[in-house]
This record gives structure tokens, sequence and C-alpha cells, in this order.
């Protein structure tokens, strides 16, 4: 067997291209959403607004999705990998029925990329069935699986969510509510929590508020999700957001909300790529809108940069609205430079490795007759290990542009996350490695400027009375707010 089709057997694992891909992703270097879920309570057509609401959050994850729905009496439950409108049809989702669900649609930055780590996960134990979805990653998952595992428990997924559903199942406790506040104390990390009974539906949110976690209405109706996006695809409204360590709890009997507490609120710590990079632009996290702060971003970089060109232009699509912003605080014309192919995803087959070196070509295409002879500003959100970022300068450069000045909506990306997002080791992030100008040098730009660390929380443009303006910016500064331990710098929570 040659090297190069060795290659590129590695890079996937599934059917599809991107089916498994993990972190071995060769064609782009980005960083790789979380997950996401999506719960409803008091709704007799749960399961069809919990297809709609995943698929709003479809950004969050595309390896797998499922729903599980509770009549009352029992669980009915459908997974797979792919997306969702790969995963769900009028034949499953007819046998969906009851008025709670809770849905999921994951990217494995914990666990191996396979049907038996899709969520929502399944189990019975002795106080009936219990499903679990989640957003996020418990880095402390590994020693607490080496503990349950020395006094007897079983694993059936390389998913750290599943520990705590051991925890659940080993709990003094019979009432289900008790039994989850034990569990979520002995476990560390950012996550928000979604369980559901025969006849409950519990959320949690970590006690940093490191994942976001909103809360919404539909008449009578609760609904739970990663964004607000999602409320407005299922026609629904934002209540507010599900605070750090906090217990929500929902019981057919009553049908009323039981706001509860496991833990008081720590060190408050949202994760500031979901405001540069991951949330959706239509999204508003602790009631701030993505595209605005965005914009605000952009601004405030031009202020930081400015440079003297003819153009500027996005990466589509998370750094669109930074380059509006930078546009309008200019005057230096805004233009589509570059245009996404939307249609890259799911493929059989597997791209040659001439394609795989040009990867980015298949996905992005320069605007000859918008670039050709311009000096142009490149937004993009944030530098990785700056493979893409060559690639895309070059592109610009092929394309006719006489220089390209490349401009990052984010400070320097140093540091790897252990809080849900896939991120590399730290010495494959070229911000750890290199200089300012010796990135610039690999990424082959005329210039090269980061937004600075204050001109980002300025952007973001949340209130000043927390540390850090309650941001968590450990990526770019090393300052992580939870404990990290010595297994969890190791492996990253990244496999």
């Amino acid at each position: 067997m040659s090297d190069e089709i060795k290659t590129s057997q590695q890079l996937w694992t599934g059917n599809f291209y991107n089916e498994g891909i993990g972190s071995h992703d060769g064609l782009f270097d980005k960083l790789r959403e979380e997950c996401g879920v999506f719960g409803v309570f008091g709704h007799p057509e749960s399961a069809s607004l919990s297809y709609y609401g995943l698929h709003a959050l479809q950004h969050r994850g595309q390896e797998s999705a499922g729903i599980c729905v509770a009549n009352g009496e029992s669980f009915s439950y459908y997974r797979n990998m792919g997306l969702v409108k790969e995963v769900f049809n009028n034949d499953n989702l007819t046998t969906l029925v009851g008025p709670s669900a809770i849905g999921h649609v994951r990217y494995s930055t914990s666990g191996e990329s396979k049907l038996a780590n899709a969520q929502p996960l399944v189990f019975k134990y002795r106080g009936g069935d219990l499903a679990i979805a989640t957003n996020g990653n418990l880095h402390n998952a590994g020693e607490v699986k080496k503990e349950l595992e020395s006094q007897g428990s079983i694993f059936q997924t390389t998913s750290d969510t599943e520990v705590i559903a051991h925890l659940i199942a080993r709990s003094k406790h019979d009432d289900i509510v008790l039994a989850v506040k034990e569990a979520l104390l002995k476990v560390e990390g950012a996550y928000a929590f979604l369980f559901q009974t025969k006849d409950k539906l519990i959320a949690a949110r970590d006690p940093h508020g490191l994942r976001p976690f909103v809360m919404g209405r539909l008449g009578n109706a609760y609904l739970f999700a990663s964004e607000t996006c999602a409320f407005d695809a299922v026609g629904g409204t934002y209540y507010r957001d599900v605070e750090p360590g906090e217990l929500l709890v929902l019981d057919m009997s009553t049908n009323v909300l039981v706001e509860d507490r496991f833990s008081p609120i720590k060190q408050r710590a949202i994760c500031a790529m979901e405001y540069i990079y991951f949330a959706r632009p239509d999204s508003d996290i602790d009631e701030i809108n993505i595209h605005s702060a965005r914009k605000r971003m952009g601004r405030q970089l031009a202020l930081e940069s400015f440079v003297d060109a003819d153009v500027v232009t996005g990466v589509p699509d998370s750094s669109i609205s930074a380059a509006i912003g930078f546009a309008e605080q200019t005057g230096i014309p805004y233009e589509l430079g570059l245009i996404k192919n939307r249609y890259t995803g799911r493929t059989f087959i597997q791209p040659s490795q001439e394609l795989r070196e040009q990867g980015v070509k298949m996905k992005l295409s320069a605007v000859r007759s918008i670039v050709a002879g311009k000096r142009v500003v490149m937004i993009d959100d944030s530098i990785v290990r700056g493979t893409t970022s060559l690639r895309i300068v070059n592109l610009l450069r092929e394309a006719g542009a006489t220089e390209v000045h490349v401009r990052i909506s984010s400070p320097p990306f140093k540091n790897p996350c252990f809080y849900g997002i896939d991120t590399p080791d730290r010495k494959e992030l070229i911000a750890a490695q290199k200089s300012i100008e010796e990135i610039r040098q690999a990424i082959n730009a005329d210039s090269l400027h980061f937004l600075s660390h204050d001109g980002l929380l300025n952007a973001i443009g949340r209130p000043n009375g927390e540390f850090n303006r309650g941001h968590c910016t450990a990526c770019f500064d090393n300052r992580y707010p939870t404990k990290i331990t010595d297994e969890a710098e190791v492996g990253c929570g990244c496999d």
C-alpha cells in the first residue's frame, strides 16, 4: 500500500469523509465546536420541535444526532451518525411520542466518534430509565472513571458523559434530583446537562458558566438550548440564561418549574470563543448579540491596527461580522472577496493527496474581480496551526491581490482548552511557538495583527464587575478558571 493511500485512510474511519475524523481532519485548520443540546418539556410535539431545534444547532456538531422522548411511563429514542437531516425522517420521528424530549448534536472532543458515543446516552438503573445529553467536557472524568472501575463499574462507551450516569446509579439517594446533585459535585469542568427520566426533565450548568445554556418558552412549554437561535427555529422565545451552578427541575405531575442549586456560583468564566467563533451570529449569550459583539471586535481591531488598503474581506462565515465592523470603522469598502462552498461536507469520494494539500480550494474561492490588483485586508477569527491562514493568503495572492494584510479578531491562541473545545496540543499551536512576526512570515502575509486581550473584552461588552469580565480566556492567557489535573494536561480531553 502506498504512503498516499495510507494517509488518506487515516483521515477518517467511516463511510463519509467528515464522519469520524475527530481531530485528524487534514483539510481545515479550525477549532472544532463542542456539542449542542436542546430540550422540550410540556409540548405534545416535543420530538418535532427537537428536530428543528437541533437543526438550528447543527454548527455545534456534525458527527451524530439523537433525540430521546419520555411520555410519563417509558422512553422512545433514536440516534445515529450524521447530520440532523440525515439521521431523522418522518418514519423514525413519528415513533418518538411524548411531551418531554432531549436532543443532541455531537462533535467528539472526548471519546471516539462512533454510534455508541452518540447522545443522548440512555441507561437503565434501579430508578428506571435515564437519558443524558451534554455540551462540554469533564476534565476530571479520567480519574473519576478509574475510581469507579476499581469499585466494579463497567463502562460501555468512551464518552466522559457516562461517568455521570455511573455516579447517579451508585448514589445513596433514591431521589433522582438528589442523586444528580451528588454526582455533579464530584465532577469538574464545563458543561450544560439535560437529564431525563420517564416523568422528569432536569437542566444543570457548571458553576463557572463556561458553556452557554439558555431557557425559553413556547406557550406553556419550556425549552432549553445551547443557543437562543434554536428558540427562533421553533417559534419560541428566550426567557433567561440558566445560571452557573443552577439545577432546574420539571415534573409531569406538577408541570411547575422548580429552581434549585447544586453549587453556588464560582468565578464566572463564560467561554470567550463562543463570542469570537462558535455561536451563531443570530444568537445571544448572556443577552449580548453575537453579531453585534463581533462587529465591535472588528471596529476595535481597526482602531488598534489600521492599515491603508483597498478592500476588506472576511473569511466566511464566522469572520464576516468582524470584517464589516473593521470596514465601517476604517471607511475601507467591505467586499465578498472570499466565497464559501457550502456543499463540501459528507462525501464518499476520498480526495487525492494533491487535492488534500490544496484542500482549502474545496471550501473557499477568491473572487478575482474583487481582489485582483487590490491591497486586501483579510479578517479571520483565529489562527490555530497557521496552515489554513497560509492557504487563504496564497489563494488571495493567486487571485491577483497585490498585498494581503491579515487581522485576527482575537488574541493569539496559545494554550489548549480543557473545557469542551477540540484544540491541538500546545506544541502544535503556532502562537505558542512563534512570535507574531514569525507567524506573519509563516502565513505569507504583508502584515499581521491580533486583537488585544482588553480590546476583546471591551468589544464583547459584558460588565466590568467580575474577574476578567466574567470570561474564560485561558486559551489566550493561560489563566484557567478551574484546577487542571495532570491527566487532563496530558490528554487535553481531545481524544
